[in-house]
């Protein structure tokens, strides 16, 4: 077939070679759509499929096929460095976990993280939050996007770097020490007739107890505990010097909590077939809840 093979992401490779040869890339976007292909429909099919992505990316860079290895003298830095925004996929789970996790913690301890609001080292972090925002939000509607969609992209790159991109790296890691075989994830694209309704009505579909699914349900009760307790913290302390403190943290630890309110429908309150399974609920509660307990209390 013309590929590289002996990696999850053989077009990666395979492209990264080519270019090393000297090939050059041309964007070809017809009218009229020139290949159609089957996307995943369910959410474990698209952590699934992302946790191949990363691992293989991954991988590669730690071979002697990385961009930062075999592309040197090959190809300029610039284009080594965008393979490499791919690369570091799987390595990226834990910046996000850091935001996930710690900030909603340290709100429920009363600890603060972020300059108060009143300081001028607030202005940094505002005109990050701020332009990060309106610059994505920009890209989505020059393409011809919509702010639902926008907001769906998101949550999706939240949940894929808080589940299938750090088991992406575990795997590898544990690949590499020779505790674990790699092997190729086929991502399943065929639906049931219920299932493929419940996505045309736009409803997330969990319906299975993947272990992606406990670490995303476990991340979204940890918020919504800390941030319940957090508010509570603060209406107690009735001092205004103390909003000005956690401001940052509940602010997103708030919005945490809402881009994982599909979680909480799928735990809570959904009664159909595509909801998140009962051992999902226990685990993810308890480990919560231990979580919060250990912070509280040690």
């Amino acid at each position: 077939m013309g590929l590289k093979y002996g990696c999850a992401v053989e077009d990666v490779i395979t492209g990264l070679a080519i270019h090393c040869r000297g090939w050059k890339s041309v964007y070809l976007n017809p009218m009229r759509k020139g290949f159609l292909g089957i996307a995943p429909t369910t959410l474990v099919q698209t952590l699934v499929q992302n946790k191949r992505w990363s691992e293989g990316c991954f991988q590669m860079l730690l071979s002697k096929h990385g961009p930062l290895s075999y592309g040197v003298g090959r190809m300029k830095l610039g284009h080594q460095m965008a393979y490499c925004i791919y690369c570091f996929w799987a390595v990226n789970c834990f910046a996000t976990l850091y935001y996930s996790v710690l900030p909603s913690l340290y709100l429920l301890k009363g600890i603060t993280l972020f300059p108060r609001i009143t300081s001028p080292w607030f202005l940094p972090f505002a005109y990050v939050i701020i332009t990060e925002i309106l610059s994505s939000i920009g890209e989505f509607l020059c393409y011809g996007s919509t702010l639902p969609c926008w907001w769906n992209e998101q949550r999706i790159w939240m949940f894929k770097r808080t589940s299938s991109y750090l088991l992406g790296f575990i795997d590898t890691i544990l690949n590499l020490l020779g505790f674990a075989n790699s092997g190729f994830d086929i991502t399943a694209k065929v639906s049931d007739q219920d299932v493929s309704k419940r996505y045309e009505k736009e409803l997330m579909e969990f319906g299975n107890s993947s272990p992606m699914f406990i670490i995303l349900a476990t991340l979204a009760m940890l918020n919504l505990y800390c941030l319940f307790w957090g508010l509570e913290r603060m209406i107690m302390a009735t001092k205004i010097s103390v909003f000005e403190s956690l401001f940052l943290q509940v602010l997103l630890c708030g919005f945490l909590v809402i881009i994982n309110i599909p979680i909480y429908a799928g735990l809570f309150f959904r009664k159909d077939n595509g909801r998140l399974p009962t051992s999902v609920k226990v685990k993810s509660i308890i480990l919560a809840l231990s979580a919060c307990f250990l912070v509280l209390y040690y």
